[in-house]
């Protein structure tokens, strides 16, 4: 047995030097982006589009209107990004808790929909340069006695499944403890803030952009806490092998943001312009 071994050792080595070992990683980890053979731009053009994963019950990110279209902020911006790549973007609806393996499973091309870009999230994704900032806040209903985080402990919370929100409490490690043993997941932010106005819950914690939309529809309804969980930053998630791609949408973001096109799309979901230059 030892013989063998060494043969097939002495084999292994010989090859290793013509053609650079038994195994090469050049087309990087997982959890690496990808330097070399990154052919994902040349492909997304080959195809002529690119499959767009989002929560479709996220407004005004991206959401269904009162004719089951999916519209938003993130869409027009999709849209106008794909016009200028000259490739069509197809939107398709995920399981938010499901959006990693979409995404490498090959499902999906990018998840864009108001993502959080986390530390966490950067060991499982590439991300776009940031294109607006967002604050997790927390919401109550007009007659809660909640005025804080300190008010918390032993409230049942309402917060969307495998969202940033989940993150950004668990970072505030004194409140943490003090509710960890209430958090209600639900499969998207309406749900929960559905559930708060029943009295399901005494509280939600919910990207501000989505909590502020929802809230206007409902005027009355909530109240918006000055008390939050800390900004974050929205970019788009590639695959980590997808660096082509992802430098490419880049370009034509960074474009938009020069040329005054994002903030004209902010403007009309928001009201301002909130891009982040």
């Amino acid at each position: 047995m030892k013989r063998k071994l060494a043969v097939i050792l002495v084999v292994c080595l010989a090859l290793g030097l013509l053609i650079g070992g038994c195994s090469s990683d050049k087309a990087g980890t997982p959890n690496e982006p990808q330097t070399t053979n990154d052919n994902s731009w040349n492909d997304i053009k080959e195809k002529g589009s690119f499959t767009l994963g989002l929560d479709d019950a996220f407004p005004p990110m991206g959401f269904r209107d009162e004719k089951n279209n999916v519209v938003g902020f993130d869409i027009d911006l999709a849209n106008e990004v794909a016009k200028r790549l000259g490739v069509k973007v197809e939107f398709q609806p995920i399981v938010w808790e499901t959006k990693v393996e979409e995404l490498n499973g090959g499902n999906i091309d990018v998840i864009w929909n108001g993502l959080s870009i986390t530390e966490e999230r950067k060991k499982q994704m590439l991300f776009s340069s940031p294109y607006i900032s967002d604050r997790q806040i927390i919401v109550v209903t007009p007659d809660s006695a909640i005025n804080g985080k300190a008010d918390l402990a032993g409230k049942k919370i309402g917060i969307q499944a495998d969202s940033s929100a989940i993150e950004a409490v668990m970072a505030d490690e004194t409140t943490y403890e003090a509710v960890k043993n209430n958090l209600l997941e639900f499969e998207s932010n309406d749900l929960a803030l559905r559930d708060l106005k029943g009295g399901g819950v005494q509280a939600v914690v919910v990207d501000e952009v989505v909590g502020r939309y929802y809230i206007g529809k409902h005027p009355g309804d909530y109240k918006i806490l000055s008390d939050n969980f800390g900004v974050e930053d929205f970019g788009v998630g590639f695959r980590m092998t997808d660096k082509a791609f992802q430098e490419k949408m880049d370009q034509v973001l960074d474009e938009m943001k020069a040329d005054g096109t994002a903030g004209k799309i902010s403007v009309k979901w928001f009201g301002e312009d909130i891009i982040k230059k």
